[in-house]
């Protein structure tokens, strides 16, 4: 008898049915990023009312074609136990409690869990470039199949996922989820030439993962989106352009074939996976020769369900502010005291950004002087184009995180002068004091210095043992007591002990006479 069973939803979306429990993933059925992306092939007529009571629920990260909040707030049982992963800032965790979830299950990074019966294992990745600011994969094992729903993420590290495994089933992505390079003005030659490598990459890439796994059997999945608005139509593609990054996954499954060394299996939304006995097994819930018409006639499957969708676009492009607030006294009022903060960050860009939105404004981001002030004709050598309904968006409901809303809706063009800058898109990750003091102590992580501060005469660690927040903007000292005022994390400085929880230290060394007191931080982290 088979013991897992795995509906796909779309998408990354997919719900198993174990002996020990069910888990609902990544559920994606309303459009995100301002109606730009939906789940494709479409989901919007498959029957949800046997995925929405799960035992357990699993959100990989926030992105919102992963994190579908309408859905988990108005269609999924509060009673799900949710999985989660071991992200510093808890935003998962935060997010379902503002929907109403509250039974949580925290997981420790790539550490074995059973939960009931049921042994779970979530690998997390926390670099400011990872998803907004985290990103997850889960494994599965009810005893006799294991599965490894990888989603977006990107492992670096196999040694656990190996001794969790062997894995039966693999999902992964592999086709494009970014708007490099298609928002760039670039030369149309380059573009192509930057979009065909792009395709063959990001391919490439899930071939290697999958070998690295070594799952008999893989299911692609995490995307393509599908674009619906007229304005995004030519992202899709529908005749299997050699230059469109969003393939599909048969054509990623012709590539597996030509490997060899797995089996590829393909699902949409409704197809059912029966693993076990040493097989996987799909049926698909309409006729075979209906999903093939998906993909031989994408055109007319995409047309047909555009002509579903247009009210849903309609409204949410009347529902953008216009004229609600003045961009550039209220970009320099939020921005520059983060840029204040970001040392390692503004290091990092080292120029000028133009945030262009056309006769609205024209604002400029100056991460060497950390000002925001209007565009004075001054060379910029990065510079983002935006409707400045989407601005005001972002600044009407205080984004902290504008990757996940504006940049991942291709909505927006760019021009650059050099080459990509993770730190600037970052830093639009990092939009509040706690994102921004998190990316900063990553950064400073991985620098070779040691970064220690006088306090009370001690030398202490700069940064926060709990989310890395600098101390030196964030600490206040009372009686012997280090408080960071960011989180109200306390440390006794004498000792260096946590009076807020056991597993955490503050590096602390008194500083005799005949000791001279080491430098705030290094020299890179404050010039």
């Amino acid at each position: 008898m088979p013991t897992v069973q795995v509906t796909f939803l779309g998408h990354a979306g997919m719900f198993i049915e174990t002996r020990h429990g069910s888990i609902l993933c990544d559920p994606f059925f309303n459009s995100a990023y301002f109606a730009s992306w939906f789940p494709f092939p479409a989901n919007d007529q498959l029957d949800i009312a046997p995925f929405t009571k799960p035992d357990y629920l699993y959100l990989s990260h926030t992105h919102l074609d992963h994190f579908d909040a309408r859905f988990l707030r108005e269609r999924v049982a509060k009673g799900a136990r949710v999985l989660l992963p071991d992200h510093p800032l808890g935003l998962v965790e935060r997010e379902l409690q503002a929907l109403g979830f509250t039974e949580f299950i925290h997981t420790r990074n790539a550490q074995p869990l059973e939960v009931d019966g049921l042994r779970v294992m979530i690998t997390a990745l926390n670099s400011p470039a990872d998803g907004p600011l985290g990103d997850s994969g889960l494994c599965v094992d009810d005893g006799d199949v294991r599965i490894f729903n990888q989603n977006d993420s990107r492992p670096v590290e196999f040694e656990a996922l190996n001794a969790f495994g062997p894995f039966d089933v693999h999902f992964l992505q592999y086709s494009g989820a970014i708007w490099y390079p298609m928002v760039y003005r670039f030369p149309q030659k380059m573009k192509d030439a930057l979009s065909s490598k792009k395709r063959r990459t990001q391919m490439e890439r899930a071939l290697r993962y999958a070998q690295q796994i070594g799952a008999p059997h893989i299911v692609p999945s995490a995307g393509p989106p599908c674009f619906l608005d007229d304005d995004l139509m030519y992202l899709n593609d529908f005749d299997r352009d050699p230059t469109n990054i969003f393939p599909d996954a048969t054509v990623f499954l012709e590539m597996v074939a030509e490997a060899g060394f797995t089996q590829g299996h393909l699902m949409v939304p409704g197809s059912v996976g029966t693993i076990g006995e040493g097989a996987f097994e799909v049926a698909h819930a309409q006729p075979d020769a209906e999903v093939a018409a998906i993909y031989t006639d994408k055109r007319g499957h995409i047309e047909a369900y555009k002509a579903r969708q247009e009210a849903t676009i309609a409204a949410e492009k009347a529902s953008w502010p216009r004229g609600q607030v003045e961009i550039l006294p209220a970009i320099k009022e939020w921005f520059e005291p983060l840029l204040d903060m970001a040392d390692q960050t503004c290091l990092g860009i080292d120029d000028r950004l133009l945030l262009d939105c056309g006769e609205a404004a024209k604002v400029v981001i100056d991460f060497q002087d950390r000002v925001v002030h209007d565009w004075n004709g001054e060379p910029c050598r990065y510079r983002f184009i935006i409707d400045p309904a989407l601005v005001e968006y972002c600044i009407v409901n205080h984004l902290e995180d504008w990757v996940n809303q504006v940049f991942l809706s291709c909505r927006f063009e760019a021009e650059r002068k050099g080459q990509y800058n993770e730190f600037l898109y970052s830093f639009f990750k990092c939009l509040s004091p706690e994102r921004i003091q998190y990316a900063e102590g990553y950064y400073a992580e991985q620098a070779p210095e040691q970064q220690l501060w006088e306090c009370e005469g001690y030398l202490i660690q700069r940064r926060c043992p709990h989310l890395k927040a600098d101390l030196t903007r964030f600490g206040e000292v009372a009686d012997g007591v280090l408080t960071c005022t960011l989180h109200g994390w306390q440390f006794e400085i004498a000792t260096g002990r946590c009076l807020t929880s056991d597993d955490r230290r503050l590096f602390s060394k008194k500083i005799e006479e005949s000791e001279v007191a080491q430098p705030v931080a290094s020299a890179s982290a404050d010039d």
